[in-house]
């Protein structure tokens, strides 16, 4: 499946997510942002796509990993210049149509046990994704997302919220 059919996906991201400065008073839009740098925060996606293929049973299929790396916007579309990023990573793993629904069905058990809020779930042959299961974490605001794009193939997205290079000085508005 072409990444612009998953382009509700990263509308729904900007929604739950909100930017990284959708505060209601200046005092949140300018509260501490979680700190990383673009390769631990990449490192730590990758994990968690691998974390997410290793409870579907399958393995990212090679060459299929990419880091999509974009500055924050706020909630009145407000561009920072303290080198704020977010990060959208995507792997696809190969496993045949029948192992589908059951992988989608483990993925989401293991978010909820991990304290994830399941956002969006489904298992239905008449829809496309056919399976899909999307969930936030309520404190710390990454997204995950897993949903079958082929016959063949599950996608895994992972994306953080607003992040802060250790060594950045926020800026405020």
């Amino acid at each position: 499946m072409p990444m612009f059919r998953r382009v509700p996906l990263a509308l729904t991201l900007v929604l739950l997510l909100g930017g990284c400065m959708s505060g209601q008073s200046d005092k949140e839009a300018n509260a501490p942002l979680p700190r990383m740098t673009k390769e631990k925060a990449e490192a730590w996606a990758k994990h968690w796509t691998e974390s997410m293929a290793r409870t579907a049973k399958a393995e990212i299929a090679p060459g299929t990993a990419t880091a999509n790396f974009t500055n924050c916007l706020g909630k009145k579309n407000e561009s920072a210049d303290d080198g704020r990023f977010t990060l959208s990573y995507n792997a696809r793993v190969k496993l045949p149509k029948k192992q589908h629904a059951e992988a989608i069905r483990a993925i989401r058990d293991a978010l909820k046990k991990q304290g994830f809020e399941i956002v969006g779930y489904r298992s239905d042959s008449k829809q496309k994704p056919a399976n899909l299961v999307d969930a936030k974490h309520p404190t710390d605001h990454q997204f995950v997302s897993a949903g079958d794009v082929t016959d063949e193939l599950l996608t895994l997205v992972v994306s953080t919220p607003c992040l802060l290079p250790p060594d950045a000085k926020q800026q405020e508005f």
